[in-house]
C-alpha cells in the first residue's frame, strides 16, 4: 500500500491536466506563473504540482526559492493580490509542491507582464487563454451588481437571430453581420451568456458564440 502523501498525490496525478490542475516541471519566472494563478482564480480556482513533469512522472522541487517565486507571483504580480496555499508532499523520495488558488470574489484577477502591462487569463480545458473583451464585460456587470432585465428590443432580436442564422461566430463576425458596433455587441453577447441565451466555446486558439441548443426564436 502506498503512502498517505504518495497515494494522494499519486491520485490527482492520474487525473492528468484539466480546467482545475496544472502540472509544473519547475518553476523560473515569477511573471509567468503569475498567469497560471490569473487563471485559475478567475476560472472556479484550482492547483499547481510543482515538481511534477507533462507526462506525470515526479522530477521533485529543486528548491525553496521556487516557494518564494510562486509566493512573489501571487503577491507582486498579480493585480487584485491573490491568496495561495502551499503544502510539501514526499513522494518517491522527492518533494511535490501543491499549490492551490481559489477562485476569486473580484475578477477579473491580472497577471502583470515584463512591460507592467496587466491582462486577465481564463483556464480553458489545459491551457492558459488570453481572456477576451466579452469576458471582461461579464466580470465588470457583475462588479456592479446591477439587476439585467433582458429587453429583447429590436437591436437584441436582430443579434440572436444573426447567431441563429449562422450557427457558431466570432465577435468580430457578428459585429459585422449585425451592424452592430463591436463593444455594444460584445456588452450584448456577455449579458446573452449570463442569461443562459448564448454560450463562449474556445477552438483553434479562437473564442466563438453560439445560441444555447435549447434556446428557440
Amino acid at each position: 500500500m502506498l503512502p498517505s502523501d504518495e497515494y494522494y498525490i499519486q491520485r490527482l496525478i492520474d487525473e492528468g491536466e484539466h480546467v482545475h490542475q496544472d502540472f509544473k516541471f519547475a518553476i523560473s519566472d515569477a511573471r509567468k506563473i503569475a498567469k497560471s494563478i490569473s487563471a485559475f482564480s478567475n476560472t472556479g480556482g484550482g492547483r499547481l504540482l510543482v515538481g511534477v513533469k507533462d507526462n506525470g512522472k515526479i522530477a521533485g522541487v529543486r528548491s525553496e526559492e521556487e516557494i518564494y517565486m510562486i509566493e512573489a507571483a501571487a503577491k507582486m504580480y498579480c493585480i487584485p493580490e491573490v491568496s495561495i496555499s502551499n503544502k510539501i508532499y514526499r513522494v518517491q523520495g522527492k518533494d511535490v509542491l501543491e499549490v492551490t488558488i481559489e477562485e476569486s470574489e473580484n475578477k477579473p484577477v491580472c497577471a502583470v507582464d515584463v512591460n507592467n502591462k496587466a491582462w486577465a487569463y481564463v483556464r480553458i480545458n489545459d491551457e492558459n487563454i488570453l481572456a477576451d473583451t466579452v469576458c471582461l464585460n461579464m466580470w465588470k456587470h457583475n462588479k456592479q451588481e446591477e439587476k439585467v432585465v433582458v429587453t429583447y428590443s429590436e437591436r437584441e432580436k436582430h443579434l440572436l437571430n444573426i447567431l441563429d442564422k449562422y450557427g457558431e461566430l466570432t465577435l468580430n463576425r457578428c459585429s459585422k453581420l449585425s451592424n452592430i458596433p463591436r463593444i455594444t455587441t460584445s456588452r450584448l453577447l456577455a449579458d446573452f451568456i449570463r442569461f443562459n441565451l448564448v454560450e463562449q466555446i474556445f477552438r483553434e486558439h479562437t473564442f466563438y458564440f453560439r445560441l444555447k441548443e435549447d434556446i428557440s426564436l
